[in-house]
């Protein structure tokens, strides 16, 4: 459950650190045990030159939000973790961590930082291949968006999920508030789903389609959960997903070792290539080719389609190195119907 820190108290509660969680532009709080990290809303991380935490200050802030969470903290249980409404806390005891007690605070605040002005300007992707993720939405197609830790892979999800009409029910599945769907678009269909002990990820993808959804929007598979994901698909509801992979033809085999068991391997590998439609990979690097500015910035890199016809699974490159390439086609709806331009997947029943 989130809590909520009352305005009024938040100086005292954060102290040194009340600056940056106060100054919109900044994403990343981060404290190593020696100096204060920072990472804005351009990709800069920069190290807090001259400022300096003192023992008796993380002390006191660890103890404020192990109060506010209601949770010990010690060598027998290191790891404390707090939410609230925009900011994920995660705090490790010094016998866990070698370098000194760590904080991490994350922020997550209820707006989009994409947007489609800012897509071009930033050089995130070019016109042609966002028309073509806008697209993909439009047609509703099952999105899955991969990349490395902090790549930005929910804030692009939560980009392209604006574009759903209205009308049309969107679930959303989150251990970690981080969609705040109704508060960006109140004025759409949209239930929320919490992840708790009482309902894992699982038991939320079964709840979910006895809510009669349009979308469902998982914020990341994980595990075996993506069993059920895929089998909502089946049922003809729509969604997107984020997990864990630096190529987007690796999609399917991490799935497949997501879903952790070999047992019916062929058909689950083939309802992967049936019911996943787009495969998407956002990258985090120093910089793109071509450019030597030194800013790390976020793109898209890796756009494929993945289709399932004549008994064989097949993965279609549209977007490679950032670039829409050749055979690639503007509008999603003929991505499929184009021969000779997939390459086949090895499968079970080949």
């Amino acid at each position: 459950m989130s809590k909520t820190i009352p305005a009024e108290e938040e100086k005292d509660f954060f102290g040194p650190l009340f600056a940056f969680v106060r100054d919109e532009r900044i994403t990343d709080v981060d404290y190593n045990g020696r100096e204060v990290w920072i990472t804005d809303c351009e990709n800069e991380r920069r190290m807090c030159k001259g400022l300096t935490l003192g023992d008796a200050f993380v002390e006191q802030f660890t103890q404020r939000v192990a109060n506010l969470v209601s949770k010990s903290f010690h060598k027998q249980s290191p790891v404390l973790e707090a939410e609230t409404d925009r900011l994920r806390i995660t705090i490790v005891h010094e016998s866990a961590a070698m370098t000194g007690r760590c904080i991490c605070i994350r922020k997550s605040p209820p707006y989009v930082r994409l947007t489609y002005e800012r897509i071009l300007a930033t050089d995130y992707c070019s016109s042609r291949v966002l028309e073509l993720l806008l697209r993909c939405v439009e047609e509703k197609k099952n999105i899955v968006v991969i990349g490395e830790p902090g790549a930005g892979k929910t804030e692009l999800c939560k980009f392209l999920s604006g574009y759903i009409p209205k009308d049309e029910r969107v679930i959303t599945i989150e251990d970690t508030p981080e969609w705040h769907y109704s508060r960006l678009h109140p004025e759409h269909d949209c239930i929320e789903l919490r992840i708790s002990p009482q309902m894992d990820y699982t038991d939320a993808i079964k709840t979910c389609l006895r809510l009669n959804p349009k979308w469902l929007m998982l914020s990341e598979a994980r595990s075996a959960e993506v069993v059920h994901l895929l089998e909502s698909f089946s049922t003809g509801v729509r969604g997107m997903t984020t997990l864990h992979a630096s190529d987007v033809r690796n999609i399917p085999d991490r799935m497949l070792n997501m879903a952790g068991t070999s047992r019916e391997a062929a058909r689950l590998e083939n309802d992967i290539y049936t019911f996943v439609d787009v495969g998407v990979l956002v990258r985090r690097a120093g910089r793109r080719k071509g450019r030597n500015d030194g800013q790390i910035r976020r793109f898209i890199d890796q756009v494929c389609f993945f289709t399932r016809e004549n008994g064989k699974n097949r993965i279609k490159m549209a977007v490679e190195d950032g670039r829409l390439l050749p055979e690639g086609s503007t509008e999603a709806a003929k991505e499929r119907e184009q021969r000779g331009t997939y390459y086949e997947v090895p499968s079970f029943d080949g």
